[in-house]
């Protein structure tokens, strides 16, 4: 099966934007997003989305540990796509941990020319999913839109995008007009 493009927007759960985790960056990409993803779908884009996903027993995990913030935990309010894109999600992935085996498979198999990933956190989810992407699917054009972006901190966030690059993931920026 031969697809042209999949958008994927990672993790714009209300935890990440304005709950539990939120930052002013998380909630300054919301309008682009938006915008971005209704562009894709009048384009006739498949869109995916992806959600973070723990459960009540969150603290006694690895990351739990390591982040002891309660968040996203399943059947919260936190755990929800955000409002302003909840109708486009038709196609939600949850994943219980950073990256997704799961999303990198279905993408491999899919057999879309071009990937594009937007949302959050980009220093922690969105370069986690685009490096599993390109290692299981290594000939499609895996893109991240920057504007459309946000990480823990503008410095991580940043380094996040140079890591991509590095590794051959196409990293836009001042495109989320297009």
């Amino acid at each position: 099966m031969d697809k042209e493009k999949l958008l994927i927007v990672v993790d714009m759960q209300k935890d990440f934007v304005d709950g539990a985790l939120g930052t002013k960056e998380a909630v300054a990409i919301v309008p682009p997003a938006v915008e971005k993803v209704k562009k894709e779908k009048e384009k006739g884009t498949s869109i995916w989305f992806t959600r973070d996903t723990h459960g009540e027993d969150y603290l006694q995990t690895q990351e739990g540990e390591k982040l002891p913030v309660p968040h996203c935990i399943q059947g919260t309010a936190g755990w929800e796509i955000i409002e302003e894109l909840a109708s486009y999600a038709e196609t939600v992935i949850d994943k219980p941990s950073f990256g997704s085996l799961e999303l990198a498979r279905r993408v491999s198999e899919a057999g879309y020319r071009e990937v594009e990933l937007i949302g959050l956190c980009t220093d922690i989810c969105v370069v986690s999913n685009a490096l599993l992407i390109k290692a299981a699917a290594p000939e499609v054009r895996v893109s991240v839109d920057a504007d459309c972006c946000a990480g823990v901190s503008p410095a991580t966030h940043e380094a996040a995008l140079l890591t991509m690059e590095t590794c051959q993931v196409e990293v836009k920026r001042g495109q989320s007009e297009a």
